[in-house]
């Protein structure tokens, strides 16, 4: 008894059982997707609840903070109690730099030149204009010769060299020669031959490829979400995050209360 050979023509080429396992992917890769998202959105969410809810609780802490600091530091005048009131301060007012209010206008000595020079409707001095060196000039005749728009005899030839000798124009105007000196190499190698269309099988292969970088990225999107302190917050609690943050709020109030207190036994003994 002979066993019937397998029909061949029924079995999937080689191509089809890539384009399976490139929609699987496709599929999954949608899926995790979806399921960073949704969780990227929760941890946002929860972050601005926890914001408005504990915010000013934690402003309250700090303000509170730097006035006990403060009234400890006017009753005994050590240096000390000096410095640790004005760093409680700081932390509640940071006060930005001059440079950093006024960046590009001013610094610590005063306007820049060129902001009172517009200020006082003075002309503002121009850039100091580069002055190429012979090796620079020499490049560039060379290469506007050899490729001037002009020399074209196709809108797309002409296109292709409008775009070259804008990029040789300006790097003459730095004075770059080393770079026209690469411009000059580049357009003696000649213009770029078009690519060739890869097959069926090498754009398969290249989507599954972008599948696992992508894979690859959303996974490290999710576990910058996960080590997060906020979705910290989140996993202890899954089922009730308001119940949770009411309850950090009332420990925050508890703390508020004793150091009202504490500031008002202070202020009481002057």
């Amino acid at each position: 008894m002979t066993t019937p050979e397998p029909d061949q023509s029924q079995a999937p080429r080689p191509e089809e059982r890539l384009e399976q396992a490139v929609r699987a992917a496709e599929q999954a890769l949608i899926e995790y997707e979806i399921a960073v998202e949704t969780f990227r959105v929760e941890v946002e969410n929860f972050s601005r609840l926890h914001e408005r809810k504990l915010g000013p609780l934690y402003l309250r802490i700090e303000e509170l903070d730097a006035e006990i600091a403060e009234a400890k530091a006017a009753r005994t005048g050590d240096p000390e109690d000096i410095r640790r009131a004005e760093e409680a301060r700081a932390r509640v007012l940071p006060i930005p730099g001059v440079e950093e209010l006024l960046n590009g206008w001013m610094d610590g000595h005063g306007l820049f030149p060129e902001a009172a020079a517009m200020l006082t409707d003075q002309a503002v001095r121009p850039p100091e204009r580069v002055r190429p060196s012979e090796e620079a000039r020499k490049l560039y005749r060379e290469l506007a010769r050899k490729a001037h728009p002009d020399l074209a005899q196709e809108e797309a030839e002409r296109q292709r060299r409008e775009e070259f000798i804008t990029r040789v124009n300006a790097a003459y105007a730095r004075g770059d020669a080393a770079l026209l000196k690469e411009l000059a190499e580049e357009w003696a190698a000649g213009p770029v031959p078009p690519e060739r269309r890869p097959s069926p099988a090498e754009e398969l292969y290249a989507r599954l490829e972008w599948l696992a970088q992508r894979k690859e990225l959303l996974t490290l999107v999710a576990r910058e979400l996960e080590e997060g302190a906020i979705a910290g917050m989140l996993r202890l609690a899954p089922d009730d995050p308001d119940g949770l943050l009411d309850e950090i709020a009332g420990k925050l109030r508890s703390d508020i209360a004793q150091r009202e207190a504490e500031l008002a036994a202070l202020l009481a003994q002057d």
